[in-house]
């Protein structure tokens, strides 16, 4: 693997785990919405995310992501759609596609 991939992997992996320690134990969506700054935190790592996986993507298309592309396109949508974030969907993705991407971002820097 290019060591420029893994540097990408490394900025993932840093990012979510930023996103679970800005969460600690909010972990509900209540809370999440009630904490602006949070929300800001959470889309800021979703950006460099989503970036660092585009990157990936052009470097080496047949590294398998599960949400790849759909991360990718919530990065897009969040960076040039800022007044159209859907803050369910940003939460849909913390609670189902973050755990699975991080096993599998884990598993590609070992």
């Amino acid at each position: 693997m290019e060591l420029e991939i893994k540097k990408y992997l490394f900025d993932i992996r840093e990012s979510i785990n930023s996103i679970e320690e800005y969460l600690g134990d909010k972990r509900d969506f209540n809370s999440y919405m009630a904490d602006k700054m949070l929300r800001r935190a959470v889309e800021r790592e979703f950006e460099i995310i989503g970036e660092a996986l585009g990157r990936i993507e052009k470097i080496d298309s047949k590294i398998n992501i599960s949400s790849k592309r759909q991360i990718i396109s919530m990065r897009n949508r969040v960076i040039h759609g800022y007044d159209k974030i859907d803050n369910e969907i940003i939460w849909g993705t913390i609670v189902r596609h973050l755990p699975t991407l991080k096993i599998e971002i884990e598993n590609l820097l070992k």
